[in-house]
């Protein structure tokens, strides 16, 4: 678990991240309302080098992100619930880019069998507990490559 301080640590935590994702990695979010979802997608979008302003895509379900090291698919499947097989999320994940998934678990029976899973919830203040999961071999080599990142 990572506490951070504040909407800009969780962008730079983020970035950390997007300077060592690898094509087809695939990022759940998870975390009540105003938790910071979307500011850490902000945050990985400027690790990966995306120039366009990154904001949430609730009402469009999936946004595409270009003119990085790779692209990223920012996905919110929250107002979808269960309803999220339409969406087309193989031909996502094989577009080799990155896919950030805010609420994911309503999207679990369609992840791919490795993921990272990051948790966010609010602390006191705009304090941030940040907790990572890595689901399979080449996710929990990436939160080792991710935590070196963070720390330089």
């Amino acid at each position: 678990m990572v506490e951070t301080n504040g909407a800009e640590e969780t962008r730079r935590l983020a970035a950390a991240l997007g300077r060592v994702a690898a094509p087809g990695d695939v990022i759940v979010l998870e975390g009540d309302l105003g938790a910071g979802k979307t500011t850490f997608v902000q945050g990985l979008a400027a690790g990966l080098g995306i120039p366009a302003p990154v904001n949430s895509p609730t009402f469009t379900l999936i946004k595409e992100y270009h003119g990085g090291r790779l692209p990223l698919f920012h996905i919110d499947v929250y107002r979808l619930g269960e309803g999220a097989e339409d969406l087309g999320f193989d031909e996502v994940f094989d577009a080799g880019g990155v896919a950030a998934i805010e609420w994911g678990h309503y999207a679990a029976d369609y992840l791919p069998d490795e993921y990272l899973e990051i948790r966010l919830a609010k602390g006191e203040g705009d304090r941030r507990a940040v907790r990572v999961f890595p689901r399979g071999e080449a996710m929990r080599r990436r939160v080792e490559e991710w935590r070196a990142a963070w720390s330089s």
